[in-house]
């Protein structure tokens, strides 16, 4: 293949959003398709990125308390079976395992797509005095849910995830848990993916199989849909019953304790390529991107060329991470693929510069292009870092504010789902039965009712008239 074609060969996100995604994933080489259908293969580059989320997601997650423990992946039918809404809301995404080796099983077992029923069922074993609570776990995993439509790191039958179980001796105790872990993520999304999110309570209709509510984090797009990127879930003390955990509490009675779960995914690659990735290419937010600095010698074939960038990246591997490519390929070729790949900061150097003492810095989210002194880049990088990260995080704020409607009438929720991508701010009188409804007439779908902004744009339902509860988000979704 044409080295050239390679990295500029990109449909315009105008164009085609969706293969302009797809470009991307392949291009700059993060995913790969497997030869078994709705798997994929996660390439090195973006098996990086979800080593830096995980690595700081880990440590948000240990500084709280909670420690790694890691369930089987298979399930018993008959475990699985004991929660009645969680088995039938998974029910249509399981995967089953018939045969060991040659001989049929006498159950069958479910490839894990979640794991609440292989934690309750662990949790009686090792809970029996309200002084073995809380219980604080995560695990890393992948987990399988057989999808009919499926598209890299957004939806596959295969995703890694983390899946945080808690257990504790009161209500109260668990309720904060789950909140408490999705502010980790969306401070997550923040400070390490410049992704703006907005936090808020899924209707019944969407919360999860078997929980008493479900938390969410929704994302903006680019292209104007929604992005669940991580969930919180409080289950109450109903796992607990269905499962028989039980502990004794301090007035020695014999009583349920109070459950939580929570998760994040590898569709989190796919939210940073959708919020931060333009027709050139991938952008990547440094404090996530494998590599933050790429040395591009210029005219490397002159004396010393090579000399001083090998020193400058010695120089600079203290205070981020570097690489230097000193390929036969063309600076020109050099600086399209870096900007395919979304580094966040290329340096240039070439003999003038080193004559002068000098570097070129180009931004991958701006173009620009700044001239430092080489005795200054260990001061000058990291500052830069953190500007670009934050340029990033300010710029899909901006896009957000910008794509964000309000309705007050089911007409006027109709017209702009249909011309205006974003979300759809509209009040709810908290009937299902409008949910589907909108869902229908305007395909929309509840995205949370967010926290923050819980103002009252109108006194009735945007669906039916009746008197209105909530504010809700409404928009299109992946």
């Amino acid at each position: 293949m044409d080295n050239k074609k390679k990295v500029t060969a990109i449909t315009s996100m105008d164009e085609d959003f969706a293969q302009w995604y797809t470009d991307i994933v392949k291009k700059a080489d993060l995913a790969a398709y497997s030869n078994v259908k709705g798997f994929m293969i996660i390439r090195p580059y973006g098996y990086a990125m979800w080593e830096l989320m995980q690595g700081a997601l880990d440590k948000m997650f240990k500084d709280l308390g909670h420690e790694n423990i890691c369930m089987p992946m298979l399930i018993p039918e008959s475990l699985l079976n004991i929660e009645k809404d969680h088995v039938e809301g998974f029910a249509p995404e399981a995967a089953w395992v018939t045969f060991g080796g040659s001989e049929k099983l006498e159950e069958r077992y479910c490839i894990r797509p979640t794991s609440e029923t292989l934690f309750c069922d662990h949790f009686k074993d090792v809970v029996h005095s309200w002084r073995d609570l809380p219980l604080l776990y995560n695990q890393w995993v992948s987990v399988v849910r057989w999808e009919k439509t499926t598209r890299p790191f957004l939806r596959s039958r295969e995703f890694l995830w983390q899946e945080g179980h808690t257990l504790h001796a009161t209500y109260e105790e668990a309720e904060q848990e789950t909140i408490q872990m999705l502010n980790v993520y969306a401070k997550f999304c923040k400070e390490f993916l410049a992704i703006p999110v907005v936090q808020g309570k899924k209707s019944d209709k969407e919360k999860f199989a078997g929980a008493e509510a479900t938390y969410t984090i929704e994302a903006l797009m680019h292209d104007g849909k929604a992005l669940q990127s991580g969930t919180s879930h409080f289950f109450g003390d109903g796992f607990s019953k269905a499962f028989d955990v039980t502990f004794t509490d301090k007035n020695n009675q014999l009583v349920y304790p109070f459950q939580t779960s929570w998760g994040v995914t590898t569709r989190l690659i796919g939210a940073v390529i959708m919020t931060h990735g333009d027709d050139n290419g991938l952008v990547i937010p440094p404090y996530i991107a494998p590599t933050q600095v790429m040395i591009v010698p210029v005219a490397q074939h002159k004396p010393g060329v090579l000399d001083k960038a090998q020193e400058v990246l010695e120089q600079l591997k203290g205070c981020c991470r570097v690489k230097m490519n000193a390929s036969d390929n063309s600076p020109g070729w050099k600086f399209a693929e870096y900007e395919m790949k979304g580094v966040p900061i290329r340096l240039e150097l070439g003999p003038r510069d080193i004559e002068n003492g000098v570097c070129i810095l180009s931004r991958r989210d701006t173009g620009e292009k700044i001239t430092v002194e080489l005795t200054e880049l260990d001061k000058v990088i990291p500052a830069l870092l953190k500007e670009i990260h934050e340029n990033l995080y300010n710029r899909a704020l901006e896009r957000r504010r910008a794509m964000t409607y309000t309705a007050v009438d089911l007409e006027e929720m109709k017209d702009i789902a249909a011309n205006k991508p974003g979300f759809i701010r509209a009040m709810w009188c908290g009937d299902e039965a409008c949910e589907v409804q909108l869902k229908e007439e305007a395909e929309v779908t509840s995205r949370c009712m967010p926290f923050e902004d819980q103002e009252q744009v109108a006194e009735t339902c945007v669906c039916c008239g009746k008197p209105a509860k909530k504010l809700v988000y409404w928009g299109k979704a992946y």
